[in-house]
C-alpha cells in the first residue's frame, strides 16, 4: 500500500536534506572531509564551493558534485586536478544512489603523502560522501505550482470553501474593485484545483496561468 502510495506520488515529491553535514575518511594518512549542503540554484553552489576553497586553502583537493531541481536534470561532477572520474563521479554517486537533489557534496582533500591509485581514491570519496549523508536528515519535499484568479466580491465565500477544502496556500490577497488571490498547491492537484475554482461565476484565471 505505502509503495503504491510513494510510486504515485513520485512525480511531484522529491528528497534532498534539511541541513549541513560533515563526514570524515581516512586512508593512508589523506584526510578527506566532506560537507553535504542543501542548495537551490548554481548560483548558491558557486557561493558555497568559492567560500570553502578559501576556507581550506591549505587543502590539495576541493572536489564536488551538485544535484539541482525535482527532475533531477541540473548536475555536475568536478575533480578539482584528481584524476578524471576518482573524484566527482563518486561523490554524485553517493547523491544518485540516495535519490536526493538540491544538494552540493564538497569533498576536500588533505594529501598524506602516499598515492591512493585510480581505485583507492574512488573508494575514498565515495566513502567520505557517504560519510556526510550517514549523518543527514532526508526531508520529501513537494513539488508545488502556483495559480493566480481574480473574481467579483461576492465569490468570496464559494472561493474560500475551495481554499478550505482543498487546502492551497495563500501566498497574495488583493482586494480591489475585483478580488485577486494567488494559491500554491502541490502539482498533483493543481488540476483539481483549477477545475473547481473556474466552477465559480465571475472567476478568471489570470494570462500566463
Amino acid at each position: 500500500m505505502t509503495s503504491n502510495k510513494t510510486e504515485l506520488q513520485a512525480d511531484d515529491t522529491y528528497k534532498t536534506i534539511q541541513k549541513p553535514t560533515e563526514g570524515i575518511y581516512t586512508e593512508k594518512r589523506s584526510k578527506f572531509i566532506a560537507i553535504a549542503l542543501p542548495v537551490t540554484s548554481v548560483d548558491q553552489v558557486k557561493a558555497h564551493i568559492e567560500r570553502l576553497q578559501k576556507q581550506y586553502y591549505d587543502a590539495r583537493h576541493v572536489c564536488y558534485a551538485y544535484m539541482l531541481g525535482p527532475e533531477r536534470t541540473t548536475f555536475r561532477a568536478n575533480d578539482n586536478g584528481e584524476p578524471s572520474g576518482t573524484a566527482g563521479k563518486p561523490i554524485l554517486g553517493q547523491i544518485n544512489s540516495n535519490e536526493l537533489t538540491d544538494i552540493l557534496i564538497v569533498v576536500v582533500r588533505y594529501f598524506g603523502g602516499i598515492k591512493l591509485g585510480t581505485s583507492g581514491l574512488i573508494v575514498a570519496y565515495k566513502a567520505a560522501a557517504a560519510e556526510a549523508l550517514a549523518a543527514a536528515e532526508v526531508v520529501v519535499r513537494t513539488v508545488d505550482e502556483t495559480i493566480t484568479v481574480t473574481f467579483e466580491y461576492p465569490m468570496m465565500n464559494d472561493v474560500m470553501r475551495i481554499v478550505k477544502e482543498m487546502e492551497p496556500r495563500i501566498l497574495e490577497q488583493g482586494y480591489d474593485t475585483d478580488c485577486s488571490m494567488t494559491l500554491q498547491i502541490r502539482r498533483s492537484r493543481m488540476e483539481s484545483l483549477r477545475q473547481r475554482l473556474l466552477k465559480v461565476e465571475t472567476l478568471r484565471i489570470a494570462d500566463g496561468e
